[in-house]
């Protein structure tokens, strides 16, 4: 997943990494969805970026070859009510705008979880129950002014969990969940409808994502979770020490899972199996085939190395710009914790010394390790 507060000449540095390519090159992510390895998020846009800022972005990055947007209902961050859905209205307003034909992009966008901090958004929201998973998918839809999603995704779990740069857990912050029967089963009516197309996590633990699948696999007319958006870079790396290990050979389907493959899937794996089953940009977990989209490869635009300087960066960067409202970024990248900027400074220092840009070491080494597990795969 590209940054989301890539400054132009920032995406132009990433776009480096395909310099001996013409384009982006795609693989496909679900049945009959080729995506770009790379996805452009939108969330800075509506508060850090113009609506003419946002379209010259979305302009520079579709026509290097990214078809994969993502969004969510929430966005713009810092969140507020004046500003929440924009991100989603300037994505939907610049493909009518273009006049993009709707099968040249693959639109992902994100139901908020439930929070006590942004009351604008259907009081709350309360939980991610079945009207609550409806009535996104309907706003969403307006706001991007489509007929169907892509990829419609949980944005974080209808339960406690430590996230956004929390580490300990706190069983005090306990809360009755609605049920993933009741979710699974709401976005399979949406399935149903032609309103999403296919279905993803975000935010999510090894016990969540495999509760999905188990779930998924007992009831024949639940879709199965095809993606989990999770934050992976060179600062953050907790998915190596969770998720990965889903990638271990042995994880072997249920019989009934397997009958979804074989009367569902058998000629996209047997496609991806003669072709290029292992694929940059994305991981395979076990059978399972559920594809790991990384978000803040640059960990908020940190590992570019701006926020070293000895201004602390431009005025205009995010976390100077919205300094004090950004707690993931303050509590997960804070340079002021020695072994973070003493990791930054060390990935800067390895990107000199082999003449490159800091934002493409970072975008690379993502690459490079998602490869490697897909060969473990």
């Amino acid at each position: 997943m590209v940054e989301r507060s890539l400054c132009m000449r920032e995406l132009l540095l990433v776009s480096t990494v395909w310099s001996s390519m013409a384009a982006v090159p795609q693989f496909n992510l679900a049945p009959n969805l080729p995506v770009s390895r790379l996805c452009f998020g939108t969330m800075t846009f509506g508060q850090q970026n113009t609506l003419s800022q946002s379209f010259r972005l979305l302009d520079y990055a579709f026509h290097a070859g990214i078809n994969f947007f993502d969004s969510a209902e929430m966005y713009p961050v810092p969140q507020s009510a004046q500003t929440q859905g924009r991100s989603e209205e300037y994505l939907g307003s610049w493909i009518k705008d273009r006049n993009i034909p709707r099968d040249r992009v693959v639109l992902a966008t994100k139901v908020s979880g439930p929070s006590g901090q942004m009351s604008w958004i259907r009081g709350g929201p309360t939980s991610l129950n079945a009207s609550n998973i409806t009535q996104a998918i309907h706003d969403s839809l307006l706001r991007l002014q489509t007929d169907y999603i892509d990829l419609y995704q949980i944005h974080w779990p209808d339960r406690y969990v430590p996230m956004f740069g929390e580490t300990e857990y706190d069983p005090t912050r306990q809360f009755e969940s609605v049920g993933i029967k009741e979710q699974l089963d709401a976005l399979g009516r949406a399935i149903d409808a032609g309103k999403i197309r296919y279905v993803g996590l975000s935010n999510e633990t090894p016990y969540g994502l495999m509760k999905f699948l188990q779930v998924a696999d007992s009831i024949c007319q639940f879709p199965r979770i095809v993606t989990v958006q999770n934050s992976y870079n060179l600062l953050c790396r907790n998915f190596e020490s969770g998720l990965i290990n889903h990638c271990r050979i042995g994880n072997y389907p249920t019989a009934l899972h397997l009958k979804k493959l074989l009367t569902q899937e058998l000629e996209f794996m047997l496609m991806d199996l003669i072709s290029d089953l292992y694929t940059p940009g994305t991981i395979l977990l076990g059978f399972y085939r559920i594809s790991l989209l990384a978000y803040s490869p640059l960990a908020m635009g940190i590992l570019s190395g701006k926020y070293l300087s000895p201004d602390k960066g431009p005025t205009d960067a995010r976390l100077n710009l919205f300094r004090g409202r950004y707690s993931e970024g303050e509590s997960r990248y804070n340079l002021s914790k020695t072994i973070i900027k003493e990791a930054t400074e060390a990935y800067v220092a390895i990107a000199e010394k082999y003449d490159i840009h800091p934002v493409s070491l970072a975008i690379g080494r993502n690459f490079a390790i998602l490869l490697q597990c897909n060969l473990y795969c």
